[in-house]
């Protein structure tokens, strides 16, 4: 059995994940899964976007939208097409502050294409400039004062979860539930997915 630090780690990070599931928003939830089934029927392009740690979270994504059958691109990759009216950016910054995401959150609004925001902070940057914010509990990188309320109301032990590590692993895992969701209003089973997995892994 796992003991010392790691466990108290995983523990905690797993009761925040269960606490957060009772905060994150059912509404903000479906107006997600909404947006994501329209973009799928109109064959939209799907952007998603994230720095660090929440730019791999956002590619774990992706795949899972690519074996969905969506038109789906990542950010900094070098086969990221022109985003166009009516595409779909899906933007993650536990701080919604990242210089970079916000300002391609920008040029995308600016083109027509419609920004989801994944984020702590609704009233951030990018929090004020997405058509739709899911909010996601989690301790970020920015200042503790901001972090305050949050950590007092989800028992946070810093020293147990540095920087964003809440953040991004209660987006993962609300983003591993929207797949499955996303699975059963496409009519997709796991052999669909299955059958556009890649198949030249070694």
């Amino acid at each position: 059995m796992v003991s010392g630090l790691t466990r108290d780690t995983m523990v905690e990070i797993a009761s925040f994940i269960l606490k957060s599931i009772e905060v994150i928003s059912d509404d903000e939830k479906d107006r997600f899964i909404g947006e994501l089934v329209e973009a799928y029927k109109r064959s939209a392009r799907v952007l998603v976007m994230g720095a660090g740690r929440s730019g791999l979270v956002g590619k774990s994504f992706a795949m899972r939208l690519l074996h969905l059958g969506f038109q789906v691109y990542v950010l900094g990759e070098t086969i990221v097409p022109k985003i166009r009216e009516g595409d779909l950016v899906i933007a993650i910054s536990g701080s919604g502050r990242t210089r970079l995401i916000v300002a391609a959150a920008e040029a995308a609004r600016i083109v027509g294409a419609k920004v989801i925001a994944l984020t702590t902070y609704p009233n951030s940057p990018l929090g004020k400039l997405a058509d739709l914010v899911v909010k996601i509990p989690g301790r970020t990188k920015i200042a503790r004062e901001e972090d305050y309320f949050a950590r007092q109301i989800l028992g946070l032990h810093e020293p147990l979860a540095p920087l964003g590590t809440l953040f991004e692993d209660t987006a993962m895992l609300f983003l591993d539930g929207i797949t499955v969701e996303l699975m059963h209003k496409l009519g997709k089973t796991e052999e669909d997915l299955r059958s556009q997995h890649a198949n030249i892994e070694l």
